[in-house]
């Protein structure tokens, strides 16, 4: 089967990646098919949802609606996960799509925690984490979530959203969004010391755990954590731990097992499965269900192991 046809056959914003990220396709030809993200399927709906007041779904980070049935749910529809899955898709930030839309986000939105605007940030690590990425992604200024996240950092280097109700040892789950966010503010230009300390700390904290295992014993932390998945919304898992260090560009023997594990999760004909799907109302339906081969998964993962095998340089 070739693989990258069938990557190819898809939306824009997953065509695009696949030309930069396994083909080496010449710049203009990628920068020709990301254009075309804001315009053009997944990422012209996703932008076609957003209100005019800057919100996607009535709220920020969960919808303007409330299920009572249930006390606690996912829900991917409000702007914090509108906003996580375009940069995802790769919508250009210089795009007028791309200033329109983050526009109306400085503008308008507000954390519904105490009227923060957006950029500012909340008050929970795994939460700021993420807008973190989005703001280094679209080049927005969000020092105050920088300073918040660093000062919310637990003496084993990671972070805890429930470290403000007494949690004293990191989530891995908190410390992703964390060290992904702070990548990206790097990225962003921002080559600050304190930030790129703790991003360190945060990445040693997933290292010396596998990216999947107690450090106490060494058992899986929790199954789910091997198990790929995507969109990963807040959740940690081994491929999502392992985009980031390719990001990174930071190869550490210990991120050995995490990639066999992933090399041997492809069938026979070279496919990787959505194995977890996180369950909740989203906007976009991207086509693909729990338990059948996945074209986004299956680029994630061969992208890190053309990462992984080509050795440093």
């Amino acid at each position: 089967m070739d693989v990258v046809a069938w990557l190819l056959d898809s939306d824009p914003a997953l065509r695009w990646q696949v030309l930069a990220d396994l083909t080496d396709a010449p710049q203009d030809e990628v920068a020709a098919e990301r254009a075309r993200v804001a315009t053009t399927g997944w990422g012209a709906h996703l932008l076609a949802e957003q209100a005019d007041d800057g919100r996607w779904d009535g709220g920020i980070y969960r919808p303007g609606w409330v299920d009572e049935s249930r006390p606690f749910f996912d829900a991917w529809t409000a702007t914090h996960f509108a906003l996580q899955q375009l940069a995802d898709l790769g919508l250009d930030p210089a795009s007028p799509q791309a200033e329109r839309a983050l526009g109306l986000v400085r503008e308008h939105v507000r954390w519904e925690h105490e009227g923060e605007p957006f950029f500012d940030g909340e008050v929970e690590p795994c939460i700021n984490g993420v807008a973190l990425r989005t703001a280094g992604y679209f080049e927005q200024d969000a020092s105050p979530m920088v300073s918040t996240l660093l000062a919310g950092r637990l003496p084993d280097g990671g972070w805890n959203c429930w470290a403000e109700h007494g949690a004293s040892v990191s989530s891995f789950h908190s410390t992703v969004c964390v060290v992904e966010g702070l990548l990206a503010w790097e990225r962003a230009g921002h080559d600050e010391p304190d930030v790129r300390e703790a991003r360190l700390s945060g990445e040693e904290y997933l290292l010396d755990r596998g990216l999947f295992r107690r450090r106490s014993d060494g058992t899986v932390a929790d199954p789910r954590m091997t198990m790929l998945s995507y969109p990963v919304r807040w959740y940690h898992d081994v491929l999502r731990g392992l985009e980031h260090f390719r990001l990174a560009d930071r190869r550490d023997p210990r991120l050995a097992e995490a990639v066999e594990l992933v090399r041997g999760k492809a069938d026979e004909r070279g496919l990787w499965t959505l194995e977890l799907h996180h369950e909740g109302p989203t906007l976009l339906d991207l086509g693909e269900g729990e338990g059948f081969p996945s074209r986004w998964v299956t680029l994630r993962a061969l992208r890190v192991l053309r990462w992984w095998d080509g050795g440093p340089g």
